[in-house]
């Protein structure tokens, strides 16, 4: 791999992650609009684009998915994950939780280790198993603080590593594998954006439930007509760079959008971070230099072979 390549591709992972961890500030400017009608524009108009992508690159091979039995339980399964991830995160930051989704993302990454030690007999090194413990002490310290369970945190955590072990078993690539999704998804985000609770308390159903739309302000509706490339983008950048630089390079460019978002949460939102909570994040912040430190060593043993 050459420098130029290299140097590429840690600018595609740099910006898809900047993106990633951008997206509170996204979200939050469409508060206005209740969440579920958010995740139903996002899932409709992700679809909408990645099809006319794939259309225009002449690319329908992505439709025929329901032909493999097994992909298409598996890309219904990522379907679900997904779709559940992208709900919870949106709730999360529109109801003053971007502090806690940014600790999801922070341990998404343990998750996946143990995920691979659980379904693929994949092995954790010394470190690894330090940086697990040291993230499980800071969710469990968390927990002590709070009376419950980081419900937020995990949930985001597992419903993407859950995600990220369904798209080993798929074959398509990134963009038509987004397709598939999501239009297995669409019925799900019809339903959301064409059904609602009124004021009342009583299910709205037709287009009686997006009469609000035509009162919002002009830089709101185009916000939720952008919400299919804000998905996109940025999956398309991270593709490009995972396939130009190495795990390691990989794994410590992708804290940097639960950094962003962490920051947001506490000097653009203004969420409550009492103190105690630093020592929940040193432990949550030691864990992650050390799966970083953990990767760069695995680099650098050679493989049988080589």
């Amino acid at each position: 791999m050459n420098n130029t390549s290299s140097g590429k591709g840690f600018l595609f992972a740099v910006f898809a992650y900047i993106l990633w961890g951008a997206l509170p500030v996204y979200w939050k400017l469409l508060a206005s609009v209740p969440s579920l009608h958010i995740l139903g524009f996002r899932i409709v108009f992700s679809l909408l684009l990645v099809s006319a992508v794939l259309f225009y690159r002449r690319n329908i091979s992505w439709l025929k998915f329901y032909k493999d039995r097994r992909q298409t339980l598996m890309l219904t399964l990522g379907a679900f994950m997904l779709s559940f991830n992208w709900g919870l995160y949106i709730w999360a930051v529109n109801s003053g939780h971007t502090i806690e989704a940014a600790v999801g993302y922070y341990i998404n990454p343990l998750v996946s280790v143990v995920l691979g030690l659980i379904f693929f007999k994949e092995k954790l090194k010394t470190m690894q198993w330090i940086a697990f413990a040291l993230a499980m002490t800071g969710v469990l310290i968390l927990t002590i603080f709070s009376g419950a369970p980081p419900w937020i945190s995990l949930g985001l955590a597992l419903s993407f590593g859950f995600y990220g072990l369904i798209k080993k078993t798929v074959s398509l690539s990134a963009l038509e594998s987004l397709g598939a999704e999501t239009l297995i998804a669409a019925p799900l985000g019809l339903l959301m954006l064409f059904s609602s609770l009124g004021n009342d308390g009583q299910a709205v159903y037709g287009l009686q439930g997006l009469s609000y739309l035509p009162e919002l302000p002009a830089p709101v509706i185009a916000l939720l007509l952008g919400c299919g490339a804000v998905t996109t983008l940025p999956l398309y950048l991270f593709s490009n760079g995972a396939k130009m630089l190495p795990l390691t390079t990989m794994g410590f460019i992708q804290f940097l959008a639960p950094s962003i978002t962490f920051l947001e949460g506490v000097f653009i939102f203004h969420e409550t971070f009492p103190p105690r909570n630093f020592i929940v994040f040193g432990c949550i912040w030691a864990a992650v230099i050390l799966y970083i430190v953990s990767l760069k060593i695995a680099a650098r043993i050679p493989k049988p072979g080589d």
